[in-house]
């Protein structure tokens, strides 16, 4: 006897229930983590906690998502020279992110710093596309010579919603 319990048919035959697809996801998303860890790219702290707060992170979906040079585009345009605006702020950051960074009222998270920088560089972006996650060193720069701080920005990648930065690592990457 074939169990009915979970499927449902349509024109095209029997489908399995998408709650037995979402069951896997949390599954998935830390096996995609544990690859990156092991890859050495240092997101054990920042990716799953990021991930977990972007609805679709990890489903496999067969949907667009941001590629490299839009996450760098998006980047770029967040933090400009000095850090982002008020604007940026509001809407370009997560909620998850937002109530991260309440929690630092003498420390601006999203600059893992206290001043606004002198300059700010963004570098090259790397994709987990079945994570649902990109991320970047940023680099800002406080004074003349060598005076910089690195940290990782991460963004999420649906592009059936808005570009929007999910989280930081105040740590410099692979360090």
């Amino acid at each position: 006897m074939i169990d009915m319990s979970h499927t449902s048919h349509t024109a095209h035959g029997p489908r399995t229930s998408r709650t037995s697809h979402r069951t896997r996801r949390p599954a998935l998303l830390a096996a995609t983590c544990a690859t990156a860890v092991g890859l050495g790219l240092g997101l054990a702290a920042a990716v799953p906690v990021a991930a977990a707060g972007q609805p679709g992170a990890g489903s496999g979906s067969t949907g667009r998502q941001y590629d490299a040079k839009e996450v760098r585009h998006f980047l770029k345009g967040f933090y400009g020279n000095h850090g982002p605006s008020a604007w940026e702020r509001e809407h370009l950051v997560t909620e998850e992110l937002k109530e991260k960074a309440a929690q630092t009222p003498d420390y601006d998270l999203l600059l893992c710093a206290q001043n606004v920088p002198k300059a700010i560089d963004i570098g090259p972006v790397t994709t987990a596309q079945s994570a649902g996650v990109g991320w970047a060193p940023v680099t800002t720069h406080w004074g003349k010579g060598q005076d910089t701080q690195v940290f990782t920005a991460y963004v999420g990648l649906d592009a059936s919603k808005p570009m929007k930065l999910m989280d930081i690592s105040c740590e410099a990457p692979n360090g």
